[in-house]
């Protein structure tokens, strides 16, 4: 099973950034509110970028470092893959 970081941007133009094993499915529950509380309110949201790891703590000791990053670093992230 692979884990994922993702990052969203959101309706408002915001980033969310979170964990999943299934980006597809995470996304679709995040637009149907039944995702984060912080993008409910905020749909509908783009997946506009993806990482894989093989271990869960992997992808979330990524998805923290993701989270710490400034809007600039993430606009980064997300134009240059």
């Amino acid at each position: 099973m692979s884990h994922y970081a993702y990052v969203l941007v959101c309706a408002d133009d915001t980033f969310y950034t979170g964990y999943t094993t299934d980006p597809e499915r995470r996304v679709a529950e995040h637009d149907a509110g039944e995702g984060a509380k912080y993008t409910r309110g905020r749909t509908p949201v783009e997946l506009v970028h993806v990482e894989s790891f093989d271990t869960k703590s992997a992808a979330m000791s990524r998805e923290y470092e993701i989270k710490q990053l400034s809007r600039a670093a993430k606009e980064r992230l997300v134009r240059e893959g």
